[in-house]
C-alpha cells in the first residue's frame, strides 16, 4: 500500500482560503483513485471530495461543491484540496485516502473501500 502524508491545515477566519497537499510514497500513486475526507469533532468522518487516476473525473460532497477544488499532480505523487470561501462548519481533521484502480475514469466515495490512508491534517476556521 502506498504511504500518504498530508500538510497544509492550519487556522484561518472564516471567507479565508487553504490548499491541503497529500503526498504519496511512491509511484504506484498513478494507481490510486485519491480522496479527501475530513471529521470534525464529535462527528463522523465523512467524504469530501475525489479525483480518478488521471484527473479527469471529479466529484463533490454538496458542502464543498463550488468551494472546493480537488486536484493532482501524478508527476509529484501529489493530491491537493483547494479550499475556498472557509465556513466554521469546514473546521476538521482532513484526511486524503487512496484506493487502488484500473479504471483511468473511475472515482469512489465509499470510505470503506479505501485502503490507504494518511494521519490528517487539522483545519479550524474561525467565525
Amino acid at each position: 500500500q502506498v504511504q500518504l502524508v498530508e500538510s497544509g491545515g492550519r487556522s484561518v477566519q472564516a471567507g479565508g482560503s487553504l490548499r491541503l497537499s497529500c503526498v504519496a510514497s511512491d509511484d504506484s500513486f498513478v494507481t490510486y483513485v485519491m480522496a479527501w475526507f475530513r471529521q470534525a469533532p464529535g462527528k463522523k468522518r465523512e467524504f469530501v471530495a475525489t479525483i480518478s487516476l488521471n484527473g479527469g473525473t471529479t466529484r463533490y460532497a454538496d458542502s464543498v461543491k463550488g468551494r472546493f477544488t480537488i486536484s493532482r499532480d501524478n508527476a509529484k505523487n501529489t493530491v491537493y484540496l483547494e479550499m475556498n470561501s472557509l465556513k466554521a462548519e469546514d473546521t476538521a481533521v482532513y484526511y486524503c485516502a487512496g484506493n487502488r484502480r484500473i479504471n483511468p475514469d473511475t472515482i469512489v466515495t465509499d470510505q470503506s473501500l479505501y485502503e490507504s490512508w494518511g494521519q490528517g491534517t487539522q483545519v479550524t476556521v474561525s467565525p
